[in-house]
Protein backbone atom coordinates (compact mmCIF):
# COMPACT_ATOMS: atom_id res chain seq x y z
CA UNK A 1 0.00 0.00 0.00
CA UNK A 2 1.18 3.49 -0.81
CA UNK A 3 1.26 6.02 2.00
CA UNK A 4 -0.68 9.23 1.57
CA UNK A 5 1.46 12.30 1.28
CA UNK A 6 1.27 14.38 4.43
CA UNK A 7 0.12 17.95 4.06
CA UNK A 8 2.75 20.45 5.07
CA UNK A 9 1.79 23.44 7.14
CA UNK A 10 3.72 26.57 7.93
CA UNK A 11 6.09 25.74 10.77
CA UNK A 12 4.79 26.83 14.14
CA UNK A 13 7.89 26.07 16.18
CA UNK A 14 11.42 27.40 16.14
CA UNK A 15 11.52 27.65 12.33
CA UNK A 16 9.13 30.63 12.55
CA UNK A 17 11.06 32.74 15.02
CA UNK A 18 11.83 36.43 14.83
CA UNK A 19 15.18 37.35 13.32
CA UNK A 20 15.74 40.93 14.42
CA UNK A 21 17.31 43.15 11.79
CA UNK A 22 17.16 46.62 13.34
CA UNK A 23 15.48 48.28 16.29
CA UNK A 24 14.86 51.90 17.22
CA UNK A 25 16.17 51.99 20.79
CA UNK A 26 15.86 55.77 21.01
CA UNK A 27 12.10 55.60 20.32
CA UNK A 28 11.33 54.26 23.81
CA UNK A 29 13.40 57.08 25.26
CA UNK A 30 11.74 59.83 23.20
CA UNK A 31 8.13 58.59 23.19
CA UNK A 32 5.45 57.11 25.44
CA UNK A 33 4.39 53.93 23.60
CA UNK A 34 0.61 53.41 23.85
CA UNK A 35 0.02 50.46 21.48
CA UNK A 36 1.99 48.37 19.00
CA UNK A 37 1.10 46.55 15.78
CA UNK A 38 2.91 44.16 13.47
CA UNK A 39 2.77 45.17 9.82
CA UNK A 40 4.04 43.62 6.63
CA UNK A 41 6.26 45.70 4.35
CA UNK A 42 6.17 45.98 0.57
CA UNK A 43 9.81 45.69 -0.50
CA UNK A 44 11.81 45.40 -3.71
CA UNK A 45 14.09 42.41 -4.26
CA UNK A 46 17.34 44.19 -3.45
CA UNK A 47 15.84 45.59 -0.25
CA UNK A 48 15.12 42.09 1.00
CA UNK A 49 18.68 41.00 0.20
CA UNK A 50 20.06 44.05 2.00
CA UNK A 51 17.87 43.36 5.06
CA UNK A 52 19.20 39.80 5.19
CA UNK A 53 22.66 41.39 5.55
CA UNK A 54 21.32 43.53 8.45
CA UNK A 55 21.59 46.79 6.51
CA UNK A 56 18.84 48.96 8.03
CA UNK A 57 18.37 51.91 10.37
CA UNK A 58 15.08 53.10 11.87
CA UNK A 59 16.42 56.14 13.71
CA UNK A 60 14.66 58.91 11.75
CA UNK A 61 11.75 56.78 10.56
CA UNK A 62 8.09 57.68 10.90
CA UNK A 63 4.79 56.47 9.47
CA UNK A 64 1.78 58.32 8.13
CA UNK A 65 -1.62 57.49 6.66
CA UNK A 66 -2.47 58.69 3.15
CA UNK A 67 -5.74 57.74 1.38
CA UNK A 68 -6.40 54.82 3.70
CA UNK A 69 -2.89 53.36 3.29
CA UNK A 70 -0.07 53.37 5.83
CA UNK A 71 3.36 54.47 4.59
CA UNK A 72 6.74 54.28 6.32
CA UNK A 73 9.17 57.05 5.40
CA UNK A 74 12.78 58.07 6.18
CA UNK A 75 13.84 54.53 7.10
CA UNK A 76 17.28 53.77 5.73
CA UNK A 77 17.78 50.39 4.06
CA UNK A 78 21.31 50.31 2.68
CA UNK A 79 21.73 49.65 -1.03
CA UNK A 80 22.55 46.03 -1.81
CA UNK A 81 26.33 45.69 -2.17
CA UNK A 82 26.21 43.30 -5.12
CA UNK A 83 23.29 45.10 -6.76
CA UNK A 84 23.37 46.63 -10.22
CA UNK A 85 21.34 49.37 -11.84
CA UNK A 86 18.24 47.71 -10.35
CA UNK A 87 19.26 48.72 -6.81
CA UNK A 88 16.71 50.56 -4.67
CA UNK A 89 16.80 54.07 -3.22
CA UNK A 90 18.01 53.95 0.39
CA UNK A 91 15.39 56.28 1.91
CA UNK A 92 12.25 55.77 -0.17
CA UNK A 93 8.76 55.54 1.29
CA UNK A 94 7.49 51.98 1.74
CA UNK A 95 3.91 50.77 2.02
CA UNK A 96 2.90 48.92 5.19
CA UNK A 97 0.31 46.16 5.14
CA UNK A 98 -2.34 46.31 7.88
CA UNK A 99 -5.97 45.33 8.20
CA UNK A 100 -8.58 48.00 7.46
CA UNK A 101 -9.82 48.14 11.07
CA UNK A 102 -6.24 48.66 12.31
CA UNK A 103 -5.70 51.48 9.82
CA UNK A 104 -8.96 53.14 10.91
CA UNK A 105 -7.95 52.86 14.57
CA UNK A 106 -4.55 54.42 13.81
CA UNK A 107 -6.16 57.16 11.71
CA UNK A 108 -8.55 58.13 14.50
CA UNK A 109 -5.81 58.19 17.13
CA UNK A 110 -3.33 60.20 15.05
CA UNK A 111 -5.95 62.92 14.58
CA UNK A 112 -5.68 63.57 18.31
CA UNK A 113 -3.05 66.05 19.34
CA UNK A 114 0.40 64.67 20.10
CA UNK A 115 0.06 61.17 18.62
CA UNK A 116 2.33 59.82 15.91
CA UNK A 117 3.18 56.45 14.39
CA UNK A 118 6.79 55.29 14.60
CA UNK A 119 8.59 52.09 13.61
CA UNK A 120 10.12 50.27 16.59
CA UNK A 121 11.80 47.31 14.92
CA UNK A 122 12.14 45.48 11.64
CA UNK A 123 12.57 41.72 11.55
CA UNK A 124 11.99 38.56 9.56
CA UNK A 125 9.20 36.26 10.70
CA UNK A 126 9.87 33.12 8.75
CA UNK A 127 10.60 34.44 5.27
CA UNK A 128 8.45 37.59 5.59
CA UNK A 129 9.82 41.01 6.53
CA UNK A 130 7.73 42.63 9.27
CA UNK A 131 7.81 45.99 11.03
CA UNK A 132 6.63 46.62 14.57
CA UNK A 133 4.98 50.04 14.59
CA UNK A 134 3.77 51.96 17.60
CA UNK A 135 1.25 54.63 18.37
CA UNK A 136 3.27 57.05 20.45
CA UNK A 137 3.15 60.40 22.22
CA UNK A 138 6.27 62.55 22.49
CA UNK A 139 7.90 62.89 25.90
CA UNK A 140 8.82 66.20 27.41
CA UNK A 141 12.37 66.79 28.61
CA UNK A 142 11.41 66.26 32.26
CA UNK A 143 9.73 62.95 31.34
CA UNK A 144 12.98 61.74 29.82
CA UNK A 145 14.96 62.74 32.91
CA UNK A 146 12.41 61.05 35.18
CA UNK A 147 12.62 57.81 33.16
CA UNK A 148 16.42 57.83 33.37
CA UNK A 149 16.25 58.48 37.11
CA UNK A 150 13.84 55.54 37.60
CA UNK A 151 16.15 53.23 35.63
CA UNK A 152 19.14 54.34 37.69
CA UNK A 153 17.25 53.83 40.97
CA UNK A 154 16.20 50.33 39.89
CA UNK A 155 19.81 49.49 38.97
CA UNK A 156 21.09 50.72 42.34
CA UNK A 157 18.43 48.71 44.19
CA UNK A 158 19.43 45.60 42.24
CA UNK A 159 23.10 46.14 43.14
CA UNK A 160 22.22 46.57 46.81
CA UNK A 161 20.23 43.32 46.76
CA UNK A 162 23.16 41.47 45.17
CA UNK A 163 25.61 42.85 47.76
CA UNK A 164 23.26 41.86 50.56
CA UNK A 165 22.99 38.29 49.18
CA UNK A 166 26.78 38.03 48.98
CA UNK A 167 27.25 39.11 52.58
CA UNK A 168 24.70 36.70 54.01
Amino acid sequence: MAKKAEKTKAPAGPERTKQLIASNKKARHDYHIDATWEAGVVLQGTEVKSLRERGASLVDGYCYIDNGEVWMDAVHIAPYVRGTWTNHAARRKRKLLLHKREILKLMNKTREKGYTIIPLSIYFLGSHAKVEIALARGKKEWDKRQTLREKQDAREAQRAMRRREMLS
